[in-house]
């Protein structure tokens, strides 16, 4: 049963990673920009859940909607103040901008907060689901991660295809200056593309720290390179190939860390994903670019 239980966990992992990587492909396939500071809003998320819930003493519900908010604002601020300048601007501009908005918010939750880890609280109350006679132990978090993570994907892919908000998403992502010319705000759909990806950042964080229970300023930042390397994994721009990239990069991390070492677990993610770019440099579902000229 520990090779079940080793997957389990690897498909919980996967789909918190799949939830972040949503926020980067989104992102990426309609403003074309690599948001790296992705990571940090899952931290200031975590945080908001923490405070609210260990030193305001409110429900996890309550809690949680306030961290939804809470980075879906952020987004949308750091969208206007940091990355719409640069839109035309070069990629490294663009990464240099990206690492130093990264900073800032771990410094600021470091004055606000402090270096020291706190003890996070699971959000999630929900008995374990014992199976095969009590050999097979599924945690409460495990199995609402996983329905999260499914249900998060279904609605989005359902958002993007049937309102009309999500088809402005489409056309944007395919050519903004004709998306423009047909009437569509193109601000206003890159703004609400940064707002979903941050809010599903937070639901994201409180999953993965309710499921390891610690907290510090640098508690997204190797989660959200996984994620945006899960990202490019499925192929950045797909929302399906997020899904799959977080899926595969959580079973390889939680395998390799169970049977070959848990001090190379990480080189082992990595490792696999140059082996996917060589043989297919978009990823597994991504679409080759066409420049025009």
């Amino acid at each position: 049963m520990s090779f079940i239980s080793y997957l389990l966990n690897g498909i919980s992992l996967g789909s918190v990673y799949a939830i972040i990587a949503l926020g980067y492909t989104m992102v990426y396939g309609i403003a074309k920009m690599l948001n790296f500071a992705h990571g940090d809003v899952i931290m200031i998320g975590c945080y908001i859940v923490f405070t609210m819930m260990t030193t305001m003493g409110l429900n996890p519900i309550v809690s949680i909607l306030a961290a939804i908010v809470g980075c879906t604002v952020l987004g949308v601020v750091i969208e206007k103040i940091a990355y719409k300048p640069l839109r035309k601007a070069s990629p490294l501009a663009v990464l240099i901008t990206a690492i130093g908005v990264s900073y800032f918010l771990q410094n600021l939750a470091l004055i606000i907060f402090g270096a020291d880890t706190k003890s996070f609280t699971s959000v999630v109350n929900m008995e374990p689901l014992r199976l095969a006679g009590g050999k097979l132990v599924i945690s409460g978090v495990t199995i609402v991660t996983v329905i999260a993570c499914i249900v998060i994907v279904l609605a989005l892919m359902t958002f993007i295809k049937k309102t009309k908000a999500g088809q402005a998403m489409l056309a944007v992502s395919e050519d903004k200056d004709a998306a423009q010319l047909m009437g569509v705000n193109v601000n206003k759909t890159i703004s609400l593309t940064f707002a979903i990806g941050s809010g599903l950042a937070a639901i994201a964080g409180v999953l993965l720290c309710s499921a390891y229970p610690t907290l510090s300023p640098y508690t997204g930042s190797m989660p959200g390179i996984k994620a945006f390397t899960a990202a490019v994994f499925g192929g950045i721009g797909s929302v399906p190939g997020a899904f799959i990239g977080g899926i595969l990069l959580g079973v390889i991390e939680i395998l390799g860390r169970a049977y070959v070492s848990s001090q190379l677990s990480d080189a082992i993610v990595f490792a696999v994903l140059i082996l996917v770019l060589l043989i297919k440099p978009t990823g597994i579902l991504g679409k080759p670019i066409h420049e025009k000229v």
